[in-house]
């Protein structure tokens, strides 16, 4: 639903804002007031074609902003979502569009810098546009089928046939990519099995690279790191510190023991340091032979064998050439060894796995049509009930001598799809006998807005008919009295649904609307400004006897307007 528009510097509107409510609104007032600049400005905001006549004049840039109240569930956010706008869907819907005096234009939606394209995307969705010289969906027969099967309430069925389609491809498909595979597979048979037999003769694992080459990291340094331990040894070896050391305790000791012979007393100087001396090598001693022995515990420890580098450095070069020759990274050998040997698989088995794929795609085939027959028998009902239902709306519309027809023709299989196997068009023949045709072919500009209010009053009822805002410009132009009368009816049945705004002259339209809008100018030659206002029971009264009676309001106008409203 749109809630509001905002416009700056349109035409002949310099800054107008309006909030806007649920049901029929009516805009009204003399020609050339300005009703259709407010179109052009929500056009503008909603995507539609800009030329620089639209800003007003001496003004470097017009501004039009429409805001929407979509529900949660409307298509529009998933839409925003494929296009990377960032929303909240219990927020408002804000679409703003700049137009330079230039002629350059830059789009916004909820301040987001977007291209033209996605405005009118979004206007597509939201709004209906029914009029004189514009009817939206209604020329593009694409729009027709949705309508007959909203009719037809065929949803679930189309459902199951867009369902079926599905199938059928991704079957088709898969049936395709095997006969592929297998035609490619034999062809390079012999060099398939020799490739197999390589990659089973190396049986490469997953996660091997890595690990052999963290191994190979290891294996380098604990060579080197065995080295300087044998060094060590070697050090420590037959008369090194350890044996140095005996010496040394040993003469040591004798040298006390002559001191003592010789009558030195034990605790007399000479002996005393002697006998430090003897201490402190004996306990150098027993650090050295400790020392010794750590270093032998430590070369044990690295239980090295002096092949296993050279292995590992083998098993890694054989898997990187191998892996060079197949034409993919060493990780993946593993995943290759099991496509190749799948496809050998295919090629002993493929006659067997080509029949139950080619079965399967029948079936989904035979799935498809049979769910596509059953949406066109209901296609086909509904158009004689909704070619009822519209025939039986134009005769108050002033289109009595014109009958509708929907025309559901069979597509060829080549030409099936999502949708089923129908063409679906309305037709139209404007006068008994005239052969039937397209709208926009023979449906004069009136003609076909009051047939696009005769089908959305067909469709009332029937769900999610109505778009969330439907424009009617004067649709009743060139009627008057009971069809105008009529028009006014149907226009408020449609807005029960939904939203209608109406750009109307007719008296008996504006009389049905809940909002009524008058447009008029204002100012003096020199600056000449359109404004709107919204009209109070009693000003509505005397809008509506205005437009009864011409210059002159008389009361029989104002009893005939009162009358009207309360009709």
């Amino acid at each position: 639903m749109l809630i509001g528009l905002g416009i700056r510097d349109v035409v002949l509107i310099e800054t107008l804002d309006l909030s806007i409510g649920p049901g029929l609104t009516a805009l009204t007032g003399e020609t050339g007031a300005g009703k259709s600049i407010i179109l052009d400005a929500l056009g503008l905001a909603t995507g539609a074609r800009a030329d620089a006549g639209l800003v007003r004049q001496g003004r470097s840039q017009a501004i039009a902003t429409a805001v929407f109240a979509p529900p949660p569930t409307h298509d529009v956010w998933t839409y925003l979502e494929d296009k990377g706008v960032a929303f909240e869907r219990d927020e408002d819907l804000v679409l703003r569009r700049q137009l330079a005096a230039d002629g350059r234009s830059r789009a916004f939606v909820n301040d987001q810098a977007v291209s033209v394209s996605v405005l009118r995307e979004l206007g597509e969705m939201l709004i209906e546009v029914h009029g004189q010289h514009e009817t939206v969906g209604l020329l593009d027969s694409r729009t027709h089928r949705p309508l007959l099967d909203l009719y037809a309430g065929a949803e679930n069925a189309a459902g199951a046939v867009a369902r079926a389609w599905a199938g059928w491809r991704e079957a088709r498909e898969a049936a395709e990519a095997l006969r592929r595979d297998a035609a490619t597979a034999l062809a390079e048979r012999e060099d398939l099995a020799l490739r197999l037999a390589e990659l089973d003769r190396l049986d490469p694992k997953a996660g091997e690279e890595t690990a052999l080459a963290e191994e190979r990291a290891l294996l380098g340094a604990a060579e080197k790191t065995m080295g300087d331990i044998a060094a060590a040894q070697e050090a420590f070896a037959g008369d090194g510190p350890g044996g140095k050391l005996a010496q040394a305790f040993r003469a040591l000791e004798r040298a006390r023991e002559r001191a003592l012979q010789a009558g030195a007393a034990a605790d007399s100087a000479p002996v005393r340091l002697i006998s430090q001396a003897s201490e402190s090598v004996d306990r150098a001693l027993v650090e050295a032979q400790e020392a010794a022995s750590a270093i032998d515990a430590a070369a044990q420890a690295f239980d090295f064998e002096p092949d296993r580098l050279e292995k590992a450095e083998e098993r890694l070069f054989a898997l990187r050439a191998l892996a060079r020759k197949m034409g993919v990274a060493v990780e993946l050998l593993p995943d290759e060894r099991a496509r190749i040997a799948r496809t050998l698989h295919t090629l002993e088995d493929g006659e067997q796995a080509q029949k139950e794929a080619d079965a399967r795609a029948a079936a989904a085939r035979a799935a498809y049509f049979d769910a596509a027959r059953a949406l066109s028998d209901l296609r086909k009902a509904a158009a004689e009930r909704i070619a009822e239902a519209v025939n039986a709306e134009l005769p108050p519309l002033k289109l009595d001598r014109a009958r509708l027809r929907v025309a559901v023709a069979p597509l060829a299989e080549d030409r099936a799809g999502p949708t089923g196997l129908d063409r679906v068009e309305f037709e139209v023949s404007t006068n008994p006998g005239a052969p039937f045709g397209g709208l926009g072919a023979i449906a004069s500009g009136g003609e076909l807005a009051r047939f696009a209010l005769a089908l959305k009053a067909a469709l009332a009822g029937r769900g999610s008919g109505a778009a969330p805002l439907m424009i009617f410009d004067e649709v009743d132009q060139g009627v008057g009295g009971a069809v105008a009368y009529a028009v006014g009816q149907r226009l408020k049945r449609l807005a029960r649904e939904g939203q209608v705004l109406v750009v109307t002259h007719s008296p008996q339209v504006a009389a049905r609307a809940e909002t009524h809008w008058r447009v008029s100018k204002a100012g003096g030659a020199d600056q000449v400004r359109t404004a709107v206002e919204v009209l109070t029971d009693k000003v509505r009264e005397e809008e509506i006897a205005r437009m009864l009676a011409g210059a002159e309001i008389t009361e029989a106008a104002r009893a005939a307007a009162r009358a009207l409203m309360h009709a």
